[in-house]
């Protein structure tokens, strides 16, 4: 698997990844995990690597609620 991400460093000397490039790469992961089962690509087991992938998407749905409610509302936009 192929992939980019971009990286952003902040004043204390982490190193960050957008929330939503995160999510991006853990269900593409899912998802290669289950094309190469259906295809039989590999040896892996069709009910684990399903239930793999379906916690890897639960993940990323987890974290695009927690970045959306963290976002300010209509109401609380500092802008209007």
């Amino acid at each position: 698997m192929n992939a980019s991400v971009s990286l952003i460093s902040v004043p204390d000397g982490r190193v960050l990844i957008p929330a939503d490039e995160v999510t991006g790469l853990l269900r593409h992961l899912a998802g290669e995990w289950l094309s190469v089962v259906y295809h039989g690509e590999v040896p892996l087991d069709p009910k684990t690597t399903l239930g793999l992938a379906c916690v890897l998407m639960a993940f990323a749905d987890r974290i695009d609620a927690e970045c959306i409610a963290y976002l300010p509302g209509p109401e609380e936009d500092p802008g209007h």
